[in-house]
C-alpha cells in the first residue's frame, strides 16, 4: 500500500473509531495518528490470530478500525483511571 493510501485508511479508521469510542472525531491529524497506529495494532492482531483481511480498501479499513478501537479503549482506561484518582 502506498503512503497516501495508508494515510487515507488511517484517517477513515481513526475518524470511525473516534465516533464509536468518543462520540466524535479528533481532528484530521488526530484521526490519522490514531488510524495509523490502529492499523499497526490491527495488522499485528489479525496476523497473530491467522485472520486475513484481504487486499481491499474495506479489509484495510476494517483492520485499522479494529486496532484503533482497541487503542482508544486502552487510552480511555489509562486516562480514565488517572482522572478518577486525581479527583479523590
Amino acid at each position: 500500500m502506498s503512503w497516501i493510501a495508508f494515510l487515507i485508511v488511517g484517517l477513515i479508521a481513526g475518524w470511525l473509531a473516534g465516533m464509536i469510542m468518543r462520540g466524535g472525531g479528533m481532528g484530521i491529524i488526530g484521526d490519522i495518528v490514531v488510524g495509523v497506529i490502529g492499523a499497526v495494532i490491527g495488522g499485528y492482531l489479525f496476523s497473530a490470530l491467522g485472520v486475513n483481511s484481504g487486499e481491499s480498501w474495506i479489509g484495510w479499513i476494517l483492520t485499522a478500525l479494529v486496532g484503533s478501537v482497541i487503542l482508544l479503549f486502552i487510552v480511555n482506561l489509562v486516562s480514565g483511571g488517572s482522572r478518577r484518582a486525581s479527583r479523590h
